[in-house]
């Protein structure tokens, strides 16, 4: 079992680069929904995302993985990382409002410590699990004004749980089986089989054939959502993945709603309210608790003067 791998500078750069374009799909997603169905959505999202990560792989000569066994670990991730927790957000959040939604999201990171812990590939350490919970508390401060957990369905709720969960596992499996693979190589063959996956649900569900034509302004935030949100987003999540652990690249999901704020304020004139700014430094605290280094010195500190003291 493996402690939890501490961040550098630049690791937590591309996390905060992460939840940008993450936090940022949310006003794609909340244009297309209008039009379309989630799960159309999800498809049209995995499909030109793994169009676009496909193009550039054979461009940089790249080879695909050959024979069913190859693809396996991809079809899996692919499950875990987009298939499930997608499909599940976007039906959860049919019943639950958004706040709610997103705090059950935030859960990720807990679910995914957890995950780690159990399946004995990082120790659970304390400090981890008080940033984590930190991180979630931040949460529930930023959406306060829709998390009515008693007007919610237990249905949705339970839903976006799930999702949660999926990505925890999603993270596991990532460690054990695609760490060491190219992180574009990996962002192509996941998306390339969620399309598959997908094509095949949407086709019985929703059958997008008989839907009217989506708008020019439809079309355009799918191939918003596509490249920075999909496309772009995974090569990064997966760069992570292989530079600083599992644990550490879920740690995004505490990240999105503080970056959505700040989007809706930068770019929607939105303003951003006092549990709003309580929250973000929730958020805060609990990521330096997670990455331990300040909370460690804190203590050393704390405990050299205490010993000084006993001695005098």
């Amino acid at each position: 079992m493996q402690e939890p791998k501490v961040m550098n500078p630049t690791e937590w750069g591309l996390l905060v680069l992460l939840s940008v374009l993450w936090g940022g799909a949310f006003f794609f997603v909340g244009v297309a929904v209008v039009e379309l169905p989630p799960l159309t959505v999800v498809l049209a999202r995995v499909g030109i995302a793994a169009a676009l990560l496909l193009a550039l792989t054979l461009v940089l000569g790249h080879s695909l993985p050959r024979g069913p066994a190859a693809w396996t670990p991809f079809l899996v991730m692919g499950l875990l990382n987009n298939v499930l927790p997608f499909s599940f957000l976007n039906a959860g959040q049919t019943m639950v409002g958004v706040g709610l939604a997103a705090i059950m999201n935030a859960m990720t990171p807990l679910f995914t410590v957890l995950v780690m812990a159990s399946f004995r590939e990082e120790r659970l350490t304390v400090l981890r699990v008080v940033g984590v919970l930190l991180g979630v508390a931040g949460v529930v401060l930023i959406s306060r004004p829709d998390a009515a957990v008693a007007d919610a369905r237990l249905l949705g709720i339970g839903l976006c749980i799930s999702g949660a969960l999926s990505y925890g596992f999603a993270a596991l499996w990532g460690r054990r089986h695609l760490q060491t693979i190219p992180p574009l190589k990996s962002a192509t063959c996941q998306l390339l089989s969620s399309t598959v996956v997908m094509t095949v649900v949407v086709a019985i569900v929703d059958r997008p054939w008989t839907l009217p034509a989506p708008s020019t302004e439809t079309w355009l935030s799918l191939g918003g959502l596509a490249l920075f949100g999909t496309a772009i987003a995974y090569v990064v999540f997966f760069e992570i993945l292989s530079r600083a652990g599992a644990s550490n690249v879920m740690l995004v999901t505490l990240l999105i709603p503080v970056t959505a704020l700040s989007l809706g304020n930068l770019v929607l004139a939105e303003p951003i309210l006092a549990h709003e700014l309580a929250g973000a430094a929730t958020i805060g605290v609990g990521l330096l608790f997670i990455d331990g280094r300040l909370p460690r010195k804190v203590m050393r500190a704390a405990s050299t003067r205490l010993s000084a003291h006993l001695r005098r």
